[in-house]
């Protein structure tokens, strides 16, 4: 009965502090997105003093993914994790102060250093998303983070745009005081020590993972600086409506069945982002049009923005540092916007209208169609039981088994190896495999070894395409 008590003490504690999470960084991240990134605050306070936004937003983007880059290396435990998110809190409470101020050197000297600690904040956000949200459940996590933060910096905008600047800044400062009393409550103790066979392999998919943000992200930034000022005339609607597609999108893959294959979904928002530039093309610059350019855009944005921290938040258990994970993958996410943000700048200069930036992010569509295969293969090759990652997992157990029986008389596996390949096939770890079978981790490689050389192959992913192929008969 005790035992019993404990583990629901336990189950209470982990999802009370799974909430104090989301909650206190989307009170932060709404800060984030309607004041220093790009937000509406930041141009409405550069409109009321008649000076050019620019000017900040690239250095403060830059800034961003400096602190995202370096809150790994920064943040290594816990304790500095939640030490580095105060000292963030409070820098950028002191930096939004400055702006209630007319313009001088402090907005710069003021935005670049709450901008760097803004990306280490999140980088830090790592180790609690780790301890607080159990595997396989983290795309839930990152979900409500998104959904509650993108709606607080809506509130925010409309406040900035509609009543004045100064409300919607005030705002902001609220939010992040609220957020600064929840980091107080978040806990500072050690996390479960990653093992080391874990680690193995994370640094391809990751680099490959960054690779397919940075080219995507590259089309947000486009949007950013080419489909912002051509609707601009519209506030009333962009106010409000430029995120609720992107909010409605993340809701609806949040809570699809698990059994739904997410995987096209992720070849459905590409073709919305493509689109999308074709409307903005075809389109005049009416709230029709505004409507239909923005919801395809954003909705595919909110797709491919939660498949990337989900996926980021699954690494987690791969590394024995989550801030460098999560920072990491995310200053890919920036680096493309300001790459993208750069080039649509450099275009609107030239000409406001020239269809250059939209053939360019149709070029940028046709190469993330080309990435998205490899990196599907690479991700499921290390965690083929993510929603966004269904390439075995529809196929039942008992076809599982099935299929090794049929395969291992084929190629003659002998029976230690029939058990070790069946268990790889379910996703098991090599401790998992260890502990079912009565055998030695270091065993258990050697068996690999075998079967992979039986096979001449080289990864699990191999292995599974290869169950894929000779079983495609096998039941559902």
């Amino acid at each position: 009965m005790s035992d019993n008590n404990s583990r629901r003490s336990g189950l209470h504690i982990n999802l009370d502090e799974r909430k104090l999470s989301v909650i206190f960084f989307s009170l932060f991240s709404s800060w984030l997105l309607a004041f220093p990134f790009e937000g509406q605050i930041l141009y409405s306070i550069t409109d009321y003093y008649c000076v050019s936004a620019y000017r900040y937003v690239f250095i403060v983007i830059a800034a961003i993914f400096t602190g995202l880059f370096s809150g790994g290396f920064i943040a290594r435990n816990r304790k500095t994790a939640k030490n580095l998110i105060l000292i963030t809190i409070i820098v950028s409470m002191i930096a939004s102060g400055v702006f209630f101020f007319p313009p001088s050197y402090l907005w710069i000297a003021a935005l670049l250093p709450a901008a760097f600690f803004a990306g280490c904040c999140i980088a830090a956000w790592g180790f609690f998303v780790k301890s607080s949200t159990p595997k396989n459940e983290r795309i839930k996590t990152m979900a409500d983070m998104l959904i509650i933060s993108n709606i607080l910096m809506i509130l925010f905008n409309i406040a900035a745009i509609h009543i004045s600047p100064q409300t919607g800044l005030g705002l902001s400062i609220l939010s992040l005081f609220a957020a600064f009393l929840l980091a107080l409550k978040l806990p500072a103790g050690n996390v479960e020590p990653v093992n080391k066979e874990n680690s193995i392999g994370i640094v391809k998919p990751l680099a490959f993972l960054c690779l397919f943000i940075v080219v995507i992200t590259v089309n947000s930034g486009l949007m950013y600086q080419v489909m912002g000022p051509a609707f601009a005339h519209l506030g009333w609607l962009t106010s409000w409506y430029w995120a609720i597609p992107y909010i409605i999108a993340i809701y609806i893959m949040r809570n699809l069945p698990r059994k739904t294959n997410r995987t096209y979904m992720l070849y459905v928002a590409i073709a919305m982002i493509g689109l999308s530039f074709i409307g903005f093309i075809t389109l005049d610059r009416s709230a029709a049009g505004y409507f239909t350019v923005n919801s395809l855009m954003m909705g595919a944005c909110g797709v491919y923005d939660l498949f990337w921290w989900s996926i980021l938040g699954e690494m987690l258990d791969f590394h024995k540092n989550p801030a460098w994970i999560l920072g990491t993958g995310l200053s890919a996410n920036v680096l493309g916007v300001l790459l993208g943000g750069m080039i649509g700048n450099a275009f609107i200069s030239a000409d406001m209208y020239s269809p250059h930036p939209t053939l360019l992010a149709l070029a940028v569509v046709c190469v993330t169609l080309i990435l998205l295969p490899p990196l599907h293969k690479r991700l499921s090759s290390l965690m083929e039981d993510h929603v966004y990652l269904t390439v075995f997992s529809r196929i039942s157990a008992h076809g599982k088994e099935s299929q090794i029986d049929d395969t291992t008389e084929f190629e003659n596996l002998s029976k230690r190896e029939s058990q070790v390949a069946s268990r790889l096939l379910q996703g098991k770890t090599y401790r998992a495999i260890a502990g079912e079978l009565y055998i030695s981790e270091n065993t258990v490689k050697y068996y690999v070894k075998n079967i992979y050389s039986k096979f001449n192959i080289q990864s699990r992913m191999e292995l599974i395409e290869i169950m894929l192929d000779k079983g495609k008969g096998a039941p559902l």
